[in-house]
């Protein structure tokens, strides 16, 4: 690459500022981008330079970083950290995760070293013991998130009104109103929206109101957010009418690719194509030398900071899954195999390769019935990694398949920051008196 351009990535990192921000810069035309390749964009450092040098700028971003302030965050069901990675990347200060699964939170621990980490039963964690173990108040904690597990809500699974894992969330509740920090979000399955009939979201909606939050909800798509991947999660903001006095109704941010913004989706391929150099019967290891350059801005993106590439071990299958892979072309399932195969394996989603044109399905838990969209096998813990946004840096733990586990369970990072923005302007706005 050109050393008089930077990436919009790089730009972001120099700026101190989100990426949406540097793409509203280039919107407003105050920065000008030059697009290299079919979708990549890069700008001359000498343009960069100018807006830096400019008083009215230098003003702004001294003001950003005067009035920025950062918030206390605490992650219940954190699991391996998708969803604090996200509000680290917007500026959150991570102080605590609690999950019950051991692998999740040794993986935590190992990207958030800084954080006190819990691996607890959420019904046996009082409040007591989260501001004794982060030795602050609890006036001190700004933010509570987190996503209760979903297996109980989930429209894929036995939906009984009265599963203990329904009620988990109950726990949150408990926390929240314990603790009573300005701002909760927690992230679940669209489908607790409806279920029972709409009491699952009645209760929700009531249990916090109680508490003296303002609730607003949402469904939000993660491929309309950077992330390269189709992921529908529905959020849930509480605002504190007690502690936050300019209470409105919160906004949830507005998608910043897809229809309507002139900026395409993010592909399967531009997620991982800059990784695909390893053959389907030789596992390199879990800690190797890139071998091909980033071919876009996001792979750029994830690549910052990360001087070797992770977590990029492939499964070996047999010889007959590989034939049986090879028949399905790019994008395609099993009913693009011969019908004598069609039961081979007793599920719908069976034999579905990655569309390379296309953002991904959802990444799962199980990777078993996935496949890349060029190689024959299932993709390896980095390339679903960065199909979820985490960066290369952030490293998995554990055996592979518990590591392919943690990233299906996770939020994706990107989307979690593109709310995590929106909750810091609120919280800003309120201590700035704005």
């Amino acid at each position: 690459m050109d050393n008089d351009m930077m990436t919009i990535a790089q730009v972001a990192e120099y700026l101190q500022l989100s990426i949406k921000t540097v793409r509203r810069l280039i919107d407003d035309k105050k920065l000008c981008a030059y697009k290299v390749g079919d979708r990549s964009w890069r700008i001359l450092r000498s343009d960069i330079e100018n807006y830096c040098k400019s008083k009215a700028n230098i003003n702004t971003l001294t003001n950003k970083h005067k009035s920025e302030q950062t918030y206390n965050l605490v992650d219940l069901f954190c699991g391996c950290g998708g969803f604090s990675l996200g509000f680290q990347q917007a500026g959150f200060a991570v102080k605590m995760g609690i999950d019950l699964w051991a692998d999740a939170t040794t993986t935590y621990k190992h990207n958030f070293k800084n954080a006190v980490v819990l691996n607890e039963d959420i019904k046996n964690v009082t409040e007591s013991l989260i501001v004794e173990r982060l030795k602050l108040n609890s006036n001190d904690v700004d933010v509570i998130i987190g996503g209760p597990p979903c297996q109980g809500f989930s429209v894929s699974g036995k939906r009984d009104e009265n599963d203990p894992r329904n009620s988990l969330y109950k726990s949150f509740v408990r926390i929240v109103g314990k603790i009573k920090p300005k701002v909760f979000v927690m992230e679940n399955v669209p489908g607790i929206l409806r279920l029972f009939d709409g009491k699952a979201l009645k209760s929700v909606i009531a249990d916090f109101s109680l508490l003296g939050y303002e609730v607003s909800y949402s469904i939000l798509s993660s491929d309309y957010y950077g992330v390269p991947q189709q992921r529908r999660r529905v959020f849930f903001v509480g605002i504190n009418r007690n502690k936050i006095k300019r209470t409105e109704v919160f906004v949830f941010p507005k998608p910043y690719r897809g229809n309507g913004t002139g900026i395409p989706l993010l592909t399967s391929k531009d997620a991982i194509s800059d990784l695909d150099f390893v053959p389907d019967d030789v596992v390199l290891g879990e800690n190797i030398d890139y071998q091909f350059s980033a071919q876009n801005d996001y792979q750029s993106q994830m690549r910052a900071a990360s001087p070797k590439l992770l977590n990029h071990s492939i499964t070996l299958h047999k010889q007959r899954t590989k034939e049986i892979i090879a028949m399905v072309p790019d994008g395609g399932n099993y009913k693009n195999l011969p019908k004598e195969l069609w039961s081979t394996r007793k599920v719908n989603i069976a034999w579905t390769r990655m569309d390379s044109k296309r953002p991904c399905f959802t990444i799962d838990t199980g990777h078993n019935h996935h496949f890349h969209y060029r190689a024959n096998r299932v993709p390896t813990v980095r390339e679903s990694a960065r199909i979820q946004s985490f960066p290369d840096k952030f490293e998995f733990v554990g055996i592979k398949t518990s590591q392919l586990k943690q990233v299906g369970n996770a939020v994706p990072p990107l989307l979690a920051e593109a709310v995590a923005r929106e909750i810091k302007s609120v919280l800003d706005k309120e201590q700035n008196n704005v």
